[in-house]
């Protein structure tokens, strides 16, 4: 007798996300799958909005063999689950993998309905047999027609893979032409590069996990740094400038040398965790102690005698400096986070300060602590006040990370195998609208590549609602609209003909945001694009 598959499918849709058909979705699953031959064999459960800690909870409970997510999505930063509020809370592959590595035994395949979402896929499916992710944005009608279509495979009887094409060629029939962003990682292609998987033989380069342009000296000096004892690299930079991908060839280079990595993304933080000082010690050492593979001892060293400074900086040199002879590469992504919270950003950067100054001299002590390298991620440069000496922002070397010039967009555009099809003129035209900006660049190839778009549609559809940028554009013209000083900030540098000077927090916060370019002490838009889509919607 055939065995019952029991089916989880979640979603999420947070505040301030762009709203999806996530309940149609949902609806013509269930229905395809009621009106199939094989109804009998399948039971299905849901779970909206969900939390990150909601996903463990919902395994556990229906013990589903395949698990269907819907929602957003985002190459670097992860998938997009809610926070307690409803806010947006990325979750990225790595935490991912950790967590359906615990449930291997009982989950034959994942979806993940969501854009950009192949790369948390590939992270997944180290551990899980079929695991299907997009390679790039796709639209809601084409993302409910693949789920359809892959459904009514199964319910039909089908194997994941005949389900899969089936799903794609869904698309494709519904007249959509968004066919191969799904892409389908099983066991048995899992070992190979993502560009070899058979939904993108045709395109090869669009992999952009595989791509990474480099921008000297920035990478040499950053391996030259890593390689001292007791090293501390603060990598800043706007939003989606790449700084994340420059963390990720970093931390590949340091393992390559044999040191131990760790990154730590303050993005994945609970609010919950970030209610008082010790919680969030207390999480960070059983975080490093879990990407370390260490089982955590938090109990067993944790004494009331002593400061919550002084326990995590035992803890560390106890547990994880002192137990090798390996350096170990500690990395903190997206450290803005904490600028909310002013008592545990002050705490935890005089830590880190102390950290740095521990590996000074000659003695023991100074012999261990200088096995630790830090690096520090983050997007802007206002933070709450704190004492010169007891900031972690006034030493070690700074690494700003800045777009990529002409010959660095050349080289990008020859990797998605576009430079000789785009042409000189029309890469110069492309950079007067968007700059150098690595995120822009790649979505505009990425498109082009998949013919998804042409030139002329491109250029002329870029600052709409139509455009392949839209999506990035509501998201920065909310972030202006619920902050007025830079609604109001940013309304004159669009409108002005010549570099306008702001209030100084409002201008860094504007070119944290990467909306403009700090000229002195005045700012300009960063792109063409930026002018012609928010000079017509800061009214």
């Amino acid at each position: 007798m055939a065995q019952t598959r029991n089916i989880l499918l979640l979603s999420a849709n947070p505040r301030n996300t762009s709203q999806l058909r996530l309940a149609e979705e949902m609806r013509d699953i269930k229905e395809g799958l009621r009106l199939s031959e094989n109804r009998h064999l399948f039971t299905i459960n849901t779970t909206e909005a969900i939390r990150p800690r909601d996903i463990r909870r919902a395994i556990l409970t229906y013990k589903p063999q395949i698990i269907h997510f819907s929602g957003h999505g985002s190459a670097e930063e992860g998938l997009v689950f809610a926070d307690e509020t409803g806010a947006i809370k990325f979750v990225d592959g790595s935490a991912l993998a950790g967590l359906f590595e615990l449930f291997a035994n009982q989950v034959e395949c994942v979806v993940l309905n969501a854009c950009y979402s192949k790369y948390q896929a590939a992270e997944i499916a180290k551990h899980i047999n079929y695991v299907v992710g997009m390679s790039q944005k796709i639209h809601d009608q084409a993302a409910i027609e693949f789920a359809v279509g892959f459904y009514d495979g199964l319910g039909a009887g089908e194997s994941y893979d005949f389900a899969y094409k089936l799903g794609c060629n869904a698309i494709l029939m519904a007249g959509i032409k968004q066919h191969l962003i799904p892409e389908l990682i099983s066991s048995e292609n899992l070992n190979l590069p993502l560009s070899s998987t058979d939904s993108s033989q045709e395109y090869p380069s669009e992999v952009s996990q595989n791509i990474y342009i480099e921008r000297p000296p920035i990478e040499a000096k950053c391996d030259q740094e890593i390689l001292k004892p007791g090293a501390l690299i603060r990598i800043k930079a706007p939003q989606k400038m790449g700084k994340t991908w420059l963390l990720e060839n970093l931390l590949s280079f340091a393992r390559k040398q044999g040191y131990q990595t760790v990154k730590l993304d303050l993005q994945q933080a609970e609010n919950s965790i970030l209610d008082n000082l010790q919680t969030f010690l207390q999480w960070v050492c059983v975080d490093v102690s879990d990407s370390l593979d260490i089982p955590p001892q938090i109990q067993e060293t944790w004494q009331d005698i002593y400061g919550l400074n002084k326990n995590c900086t035992r803890y560390f040199q106890k547990h994880f400096l002192s137990v090798s002879e390996s350096p170990l590469v500690f990395a903190i992504d997206n450290f803005e986070r904490l600028f909310q919270y002013p008592d545990i950003f002050s705490q935890f950067c005089l830590l880190l300060r102390g950290w740095y100054e521990n590996a000074k001299g000659g003695d023991r002590k100074a012999n261990i602590w200088k096995k630790l390298r830090l690096i520090v991620v983050h997007s802007t440069e206002v933070y709450p006040d704190l004492d010169s000496n007891h900031s972690p922002f006034n030493v070690g070397v700074p690494i700003e990370l800045p777009e990529f010039n002409q010959q660095q967009v050349k080289s990008l555009a020859t990797a998605y195998e576009l430079e000789q099809k785009l042409g000189e003129q029309n890469l110069i035209k492309l950079i007067k609208l968007i700059g150098g900006h690595p995120y822009l660049l790649q979505q505009s190839f990425i498109h082009l590549k998949q013919q998804q778009i042409n030139l002329e549609q491109l250029f002329t559809l870029a600052p709409t609602e139509e455009g392949i940028f839209s999506d990035y554009l509501r998201q920065q013209l909310w972030h202006l609209q619920h902050n007025s000083a830079l609604e109001i900030g940013y309304k004159k540098v669009v409108t002005a003909n010549a570099p306008v000077r702001l209030d100084a927090e409002v201008g860094f916060k504007l070119h944290s945001l990467g909306l403009v370019k700090l000229s002195g002490n005045d700012c300009v838009p960063s792109c063409d694009l930026y002018r012609q889509y928010f000079s017509e919607r800061l009214l």
